[in-house]
């Protein structure tokens, strides 16, 4: 059996405000069944340098941000405390969409010889997609938590799942990834 990883990504309080109410619920869920069947958590967030000299001008998300946002210091960055990582969980920064983009994510999952990936965050439209799509270019498994992703279009979000990301991978629920968990698969 491969070794699996929950990659928990952009859980942010500003990604969060704009989130499904009943999403967070999903996510803790998730981190939770990780945590309890031993499975690594790794959180990704993203963290731009101060005053944004990492994002160019002409990237239509990051070019236009006020410099102060999504820095060490700004608040509405900070992972939401119910899912904040616990002691010895491996917090990885990106500066772009993909949770692999401007970090050593993929350095640290052949470190820990981690060949599965499972995914929740926000948005479905962002970094899900953009990782799930360089993770099956990298030869990851790929199981996608469906209702741990959200996305503030809910066709795209249904669009991705179904015919775009369960080509790639696994799409299931927090509820079933859990049961096969259990099961040992």
């Amino acid at each position: 059996m491969s070794r699996t990883a929950l990659l928990l990504m952009d859980l942010q309080a500003a990604h969060l405000a704009h989130a499904p109410e009943a999403y967070l619920p999903h996510a803790v869920r998730a981190l939770h069944t990780a945590r309890a069947a031993g499975v690594p958590v790794i959180h990704v967030a993203l963290r731009l340098r101060p005053g944004h000299t990492d994002a160019h001008p002409r990237n239509k998300i990051f070019g236009g941000l006020p410099p102060h946002l999504f820095t060490a210091d700004d608040p509405g960055a900070a992972i939401h405390p119910d899912v904040a990582p616990a002691d010895g969980e491996i917090v990885v920064y990106k500066n772009r969409v993909s949770a692999f983009a401007g970090n050593d994510l993929q350095q640290v999952l052949a470190a820990q010889d981690i060949e599965h990936l499972v995914l929740a965050g926000l948005a479905t439209g962002g970094i899900v997609l953009s990782t799930a799509l360089q993770a099956f270019d990298l030869d990851y498994r790929i199981t996608v938590l469906s209702d741990a992703c959200a996305d503030p279009n809910p066709a795209l979000h249904d669009t991705l799942l179904h015919d775009v990301l369960a080509r790639r991978g696994e799409v299931t629920t927090v509820e079933a990834w859990g049961r096969s968990l259990d099961a040992g698969a």
